[in-house]
Order: structure tokens, then sequence, then C-alpha cells
């Protein structure tokens, strides 16, 4: 019995080591988090502290740093101002200059003027003088000449009216003439017709009474026969007669038909050939107009075909004047832009030149002539001796004259600069060499101890190269060159002391 209670009690004690060893690592683990927790707070609030003094501190090297720029960028624009007004001084007095010889040559040209205008007024007076006199000459001339020719016309007048007269009373003469010869003409006339007149009414007269005495004769012959044959007719045509009544009622309604058939084939036959008559009226005219319009399409044709060609060949031209001319365009906004960019980096080039120019360079940019009188006398002399296009294109190019000489004094400084850097790289080169050795003769490496070296002395002994025995010198053979070996004063001095 005793055995049993103590295994139960070491297996509970069991249990209860491993209930207590979880509780330790579950408050482990809760202090762990704590922990954790804790330093991410700590953290979050040094990290904000930290972001707060870091924008406090930016905001005050910002103001600082601002303060100082403001200062530097003071100083940099009183140089700048201080140059602006010495170029604008220097300016001004140029302008001054130039406004005095211009007032100077206005006052010379308006003298000039006044004295041109003078002998222009005096030449002018005398041109109204001379032509005066001409215009009197001319006048005394035309009225001498109307003169004449007023007399001359009188005459000729005079003439022309005795001559008209007299042919006007020779045509009434010979007016009345043939007026009396027509009086006499017509009345002979009027008797000869009297007579034969008279004659011939006298002559049809009796031979209407002959014929008319025997016309009664044959006309009472012809009458009783008539009578007779009448007689035997009627008593032979009774019933043809009455067959031909009817025949002839007949024939007048059928007369009266076929005359208003008639009447209407006439009026068709007239309405058609009034219609014919239209249509070949019209016909005529629309053959006409047809022509005149056909005449008037050729023209219009040809003129759209002329239209048509000037169209086309405009239209080439436009079109290769306006591909030129974007070619054109194009090649010039190149070059323009070119030209920007040339001005731009010429103005940027002349702005990091002015900070670079001295005082006397500032005053005075243009340095005189360095001619001297002779020179400058026999440059004239040549000038003149020039072709005149030669001297129009120098004179043009007068203006570049300030220029050149800039350009010509940067490019002599340029030279003087490019000579005085060889020069300077040549005694750097020099000093570099002789630095070298000095210190290739004060200090010990591995490259000073792979090349010669005379002053490198171990055991009374050099480095350099022994020279080879020289073999029995023939006569006539060269001597070879003797060597030495140079040893440092200095380095003898320290080793015997």
């Amino acid at each position: 019995m005793p055995k049993k209670g103590k295994k139960s009690k070491t297996n509970l004690s069991d249990e209860e080591q491993l209930l207590l060893f979880q509780q330790k690592l579950l408050a482990e683990e809760e202090m762990i988090k704590q922990k954790e927790r804790l330093l991410s707070q700590f953290l979050k609030d040094k990290l904000a502290k930290e972001e707060h003094n870091s924008a406090l501190n930016l905001n005050k090297i910002n103001t600082q740093w601002r303060t100082v720029l403001r200062e530097v960028k003071t100083r940099e624009l009183r140089k700048d101002i201080e140059i602006l007004s010495q170029t604008f001084e220097r300016v001004v007095d140029c302008k001054d200059s130039v406004i005095k010889s211009l007032a100077k040559d206005l006052s010379e040209a308006e003298e000039q003027y006044a004295h041109a205008l003078r002998s222009h007024l005096h030449n002018i007076d005398q041109l109204l003088a001379l032509q005066r006199c001409r215009l009197n000459l001319l006048e005394e001339n035309y009225n001498m000449e109307l003169d004449t020719l007023t007399k001359e016309f009188e005459m000729e007048r005079k003439t022309i009216i005795d001559q008209h007269e007299k042919e006007i009373r020779y045509l009434q003469d010979v007016f009345m003439a043939m007026e009396q010869n027509y009086i006499d003409s017509e009345y002979e006339g009027k008797l000869e017709f009297q007579s034969m007149w008279d004659d011939l009414k006298n002559k049809n007269l009796e031979e209407k009474h002959f014929l008319r005495l025997k016309l009664e004769n044959a006309a009472e012959d012809l009458w009783r026969r008539f009578q007779d044959a009448l007689k035997n007719y009627t008593d032979a045509t009774e019933d043809r007669k009455v067959a031909f009544e009817t025949l002839r009622v007949k024939d007048e309604k059928s007369s009266k038909e076929i005359e208003a058939q008639m009447k209407k084939i006439q009026r068709l036959q007239d309405s058609i050939s009034i219609l014919k008559g239209k249509i070949m009226a019209h016909s005529r005219e629309s053959e006409e107009q047809n022509q005149y319009i056909r005449g008037d399409k050729e023209l219009i044709l040809v003129q759209l075909r002329k239209l048509k060609a000037q169209r086309t060949q405009a239209r080439e031209i436009s079109q290769e004047n306006l591909v030129r001319l974007t070619l054109e365009s194009n090649a010039t906004i190149k070059a323009l832009r070119k030209i920007v960019m040339k001005g731009k980096k010429i103005l940027t080039l002349a702005e990091i030149c002015r900070k670079c120019e001295t005082e006397e360079e500032k005053v005075l940019p243009f340095y005189s002539s360095t001619l001297t009188p002779e020179e400058q006398e026999r440059e004239e002399i040549h000038l003149e001796d020039l072709t005149e296009d030669l001297a129009k294109a120098i004179e043009d190019y007068t203006g570049m004259e300030n220029f050149w000489k800039r350009y010509n004094k940067v490019k002599l400084e340029q030279l003087s600069l490019q000579h005085r850097h060889a020069q300077l790289l040549e005694i750097n080169g020099k000093l570099r060499e002789m630095l070298k050795q000095y210190l290739d003769g004060i200090s010990v490496s591995d490259e000073v101890l792979s090349q010669l070296n005379p002053l490198f002395i171990i055991n009374h002994r050099s480095n350099l190269p022994q020279p080879l025995p020289t073999p029995a010198t023939q006569p006539g053979d060269k001597k070879p060159p003797v060597t030495y070996n140079i040893i440092e004063a200095a380095h003898v001095i320290s080793h015997i002391l």
C-alpha cells in the first residue's frame, strides 16, 4: 500500500511541473510581448521626436542657408550693378559722342542743304526767265502766223463766196430753161393725145353700131332655132328632167358636203402648211441655234482645255513653289535656329567673358590702332587703289572693325597664354624630374632598388653594372669609354663621422 501512494505522488509532481513550466513559458511570452510593445512604443515616440527635431533643424538650416545665399546674391548683384553702371556710363559716353558727331554732321548737312537750295532757286529763276522769254517769242510768232492765216482765210472765203454765187445764178438759169421746155413739151403732148382720142372714139362708135345690127339679126335667128329645139327637147326629156331634178338635189347636197369637206381639207391644209412653215422656221432657228451653240460649245471646250492646262500648269507651278517654299522655309528655320543657338552661345560666352574682364577692359574695351601714321597713310593709299566693288565690300564690313579688334586681342592673349602654358608645362616637367630625383635619392623603395642608382651603396659597392675586362687594345682601335663610380660626399662624411 505505501508503495502505491508514492507512485501517485510522483506522477502528480510531474504534471504539476509541466503545468508550472507551461505557466512560466506563458508568463515569459507575455513579458517578451510587453517588452516588445514598450520597445516599439518607445521607438515610435523616439522616431516622432527625431522627425520633429529634424524638421526644426531643417527649417533652421534652410533659414540660415537662405540668409547666406541672400548675402552672396546681394554681393553678386552689387558687382553686376557696378559693372552694368560702368558699361552704361561707357555706352552713354559713346552715345554722347555719336550724338555730337551726328549733330555736327546734321549742321553740316543743313548748311549744304541751304547752299544747294539757294543754288537750286537761282537756277530755277534763270530757267523761269528763259522760259518767259521763250514764251514771249512763241506768242509773237503765234500772233504773226494767226494774222497771216486770218488774212488768207478771208481771201479764200471771199473767192469761194463769189464762185458760189456765180454757180447759183447759173443753176437758176438752167432750171428756168428746163422748166419752160417741160411746159412746152407737156402742152404739145396733151394736144396730140386729145386728137388721137377723138379719132379712136369715132371709129369705135361706127364699128359698134355695125356690129350691133349684125348681132341683132343673128340673135333673132338663133332665138327661133332655140325655141324649136327647146320644144323638141322638152318633149323628149320630160322624164329625164324629173330624174335630173332629183339628181340635182342630190348633187347640191353632195356638193354642199363636198364644199364643207373641201373647206375642212383646205383648213387642214392651211393649218398643215402653217405648221410646216412654223416647223421649217423652228427647224431653221433650231439649226441656227444648234450651230451657234455648237460653235459656242467648241469655243467653250477649247477655252476649258486651255483653262485646264493653265490650271494644271498653275497647280504644278504652285506645287513646285510650295515644295521650294517648304524646303527653303525649313532650311531658313534650321539656319535661324543655328543662328539663334550661336547667338545664345555668343551671349553666354560674352557674359562669361564680361565677368572675366579686367577694369581696364571694362572702361576701354577697344584699343586704339597700333599702326604708325606712315602705315595708316599706306593703308589709305592701298584702299584708294582698290576697285569700286571691293571698296564697297570693305565699307560694308567697317562696322565689324571693333569686333575684329577685340577678336584679335583675344586671339593674341590666347596665343600668349598657350605659349605661357607650354613654358609652365616645361618648367613643371623639369621640377617634377628634379623632385623625383631628389625623392629617389632620399627614399628606399622597390622601384628605387630595381633601378640603377649610383647613390645606393652597400659594403662600398653600388648596384651599377661592373665594367667588363677590357681586351688588349690594338693599335688603331678606339679606346672604350671610361666609367667612374661617384659617391656623394654627404654619405661618406656620415659614415666617417
